[in-house]
């Protein structure tokens, strides 16, 4: 079976510094994460985000939702994840499987782009990427949003 990915990316007028605030800080992780709530209580990520360190997704209530760990880290420029629902089975996770960012930034620009999967070991794993590329597409234009707002302030 091939391999099934979420592959989306977008160009935000702001630094890379910038961007990597608004992905890692739970003040804006606050704002963007919950697009991933369908709705529900507000979502935040926690994590001291060091190479090997938990990554907790958060509901309002301070209850974990999911968790992961930082397998891979380049400070703005890259941050790669797993991320597993408390709720569900868990399937092997490949070297580039999970979440993973890359920041490029270029005059004054950043390209930030997002990769999750692989959902092929999933049941209905096309279906689960595709909502998953869904809820991504909202949550970089709320990342944009939050990195180029005039009331950015971290």
């Amino acid at each position: 079976m091939s391999k099934l990915f979420v592959d989306r990316s977008i160009e935000i007028n702001a630094s890379a510094q910038r961007v990597w605030d608004v992905l890692t800080l739970p003040q804006f992780t606050v704002e963007w994460a919950s697009e991933f709530s369908g709705g529900g209580p507000k979502v935040h990520i926690e994590s001291e985000w060091n190479l090997g360190s938990a990554v907790l997704w958060k509901d309002d209530k301070g209850l974990v939702i999911a968790k992961g760990i930082v397998t891979a880290l380049e400070a703005h420029a890259l941050l790669r994840f797993t991320v597993f629902d408390m709720e569900a089975a868990r399937t092997p996770v490949s070297p580039e499987g999970g979440i993973a960012y890359k920041l490029t930034e270029r005059g004054g620009k950043t390209r930030f782009w997002v990769s999750q999967g692989d959902f092929s070991g999933t049941t209905d794993g096309a279906r689960y990427r595709d909502l998953s590329a869904e809820v991504w597409e909202r949550a970089l234009a709320k990342v944009k949003w939050l990195a180029e707002g005039p009331g950015f302030n971290p």
